[in-house]
Formats: structure tokens, C-alpha cells, sequence
């Protein structure tokens, strides 16, 4: 049975630019959202990837880094890689896929893109009208297999581990020399074998813009991003390393 999973985070950022940790691109934890960056922005970053917030492929603590571009004020394109590190049983090849010599040694990386389009502006038409945003992550490996879409349900299907194909909409709600709270839903699809998705998702997120006053307090304040969600979780695997498609989600 599928599982939400729920992420409170409660982080400072420096400046208004920033990108979701496992994904790459513009958006909460784990959760696409319809924000956007200004065109012409630049992204650029990586981090500590516990297991648990990763697809059933890293059985194992990894990182990743990533390049993200607001080309225009309607696209945002991104690369990300995440690392893979040499297993005796590896969970999508197999064993002896990798040489005995590298067992437990990051050797190799993952690598896809990412791609966001709006189709609707917030305010547009009238003001209480939300942002909408269509997007998609790792929609393009296996292309020799005709892409990530054509063969998701393929057993022996050995990339694509972060598609997903999603509709965010988002709306901005500001607190007059308190801050702006950001209410998000989304509609999350994958038809992989090992992360079937077909699921909303939610979240919500503050951050605080107090009033100057030149106090030490609001000086810390300022620029806070709590952020809450709930989304799908990722399959689980079996003690043998392989997929489960009926396992419990994480």
C-alpha cells in the first residue's frame, strides 16, 4: 500500500534563488511546485543524498550536483547527476556487473534532465488566478529504448530512476511586513516498474520578510523558508536487493 511520506523543513537561505536537494530544479523538498525563477538565472549545487530520499536504485547513501537555467520567464531546463557506487549485487544490473576491485567506491553517475514549462502566469486574467507549471524529470534516458515514457515497464529497464512527469499550480498569499505564504498542489505520474506514480501531492511554504528595524532579530528572521509537504514515497526493495512493485512505499 502507498505511502505519504511528509518532509518539515525549517532552513535559512541566502537570497530568493533556490533548488529542491534531490531534484535540481525549482521547487519544495521533494515536491515540484509552479514557482519560477527570473530568466536568465543560474543554479548551480549538490549535497548528501540519505538513502531514504532517493529511488529504490541507491540502497546506499550517495550525493549529487546539479545545473539549473531559467532560460526564459516560462523555462527552466536543469542536468543533475547523482552518484552510483560499485555493489557485489547491484540492484538494477545484477552481480558482477561491476569489478571486484571498486566494490563500496562511488564509480560512476547517474545523469538526466529536467525540464519546466508555464503555461500560467499568477495574476493573470484576475489576481486571485495561481500559477501553473508543467514539468518532467528524467523524461529522456534509455532514448535508444525510445525513452523513459515507452519503456517504463520493461523489467530489465536499467535508467530513468527519477521520472516523473508532473502539473503544479501554486499561489502566493502575502503577509503585509511578515511574509509570503505559498500553497502548492501538484499531480505526480510515473509508470516505471519500480516507482509507479499517479498521485497528488501537497505542500506549503513561508518565508519571512519582517519589517526593518535594524534589530538583531529581524536580521536573523528575514529570509527564513519553512517548508512543509506530503508526497508519494519511493518503492522499497527486497532483501535481495531487487524491486518489489507491490512493496511498501518510504
Amino acid at each position: 500500500m502507498r505511502r505519504l511520506i511528509l518532509f518539515l523543513l525549517f532552513f535559512v537561505m541566502i537570497g530568493a534563488v533556490h533548488a529542491q536537494f534531490t531534484y535540481g530544479t525549482t521547487g519544495l523538498l521533494n515536491m515540484p511546485t509552479a514557482d519560477m525563477q527570473r530568466d536568465k538565472t543560474f543554479m548551480f549545487g549538490g549535497g548528501f543524498l540519505e538513502k531514504h530520499a532517493t529511488p529504490a536504485r541507491w540502497t546506499y547513501n550517495t550525493f549529487n550536483y546539479y545545473f539549473d537555467i531559467t532560460i526564459f520567464p516560462w523555462l527552466e531546463v536543469s542536468y543533475i547527476c547523482t552518484l552510483h557506487k560499485a555493489m557485489e549485487v547491484d540492484p538494477a544490473y545484477g552481480p558482477v556487473f561491476w569489478v571486484p576491485s571498486t566494490y563500496g567506491k562511488f564509480v560512476n553517475q547517474d545523469r538526466n534532465f529536467a525540464v519546466r514549462l508555464r503555461l500560467w502566469k499568477e495574476g493573470w486574467w484576475k489576481p486571485w488566478t495561481p500559477q501553473v507549471v508543467l514539468g518532467a524529470n528524467d523524461a529522456i534516458s534509455d532514448s535508444a529504448n525510445g525513452g523513459s515514457l515507452s519503456n517504463q515497464q520493461n523489467q530489465d529497464y536499467g535508467n530513468g530512476f527519477w521520472n516523473r512527469y508532473y502539473l503544479a499550480v501554486t499561489k502566493h498569499i502575502d503577509f503585509e511586513d511578515v511574509g509570503t505564504l505559498g500553497v502548492h498542489v501538484s499531480w505526480i505520474y510515473s509508470n516505471r516498474f519500480d516507482n509507479k506514480l499517479n498521485n497528488p501531492a501537497m505542500g506549503a511554504n513561508f518565508r519571512f520578510h519582517l519589517k526593518e528595524d535594524n534589530s538583531w532579530l529581524h536580521k536573523a528572521v528575514n529570509g527564513v523558508n519553512l517548508m512543509a509537504e506530503v508526497g508519494p514515497g519511493y518503492t522499497d526493495v527486497r532483501e535481495d536487493l531487487t524491486f518489489n512493485p507491490a512493496g511498501a512505499k518510504y
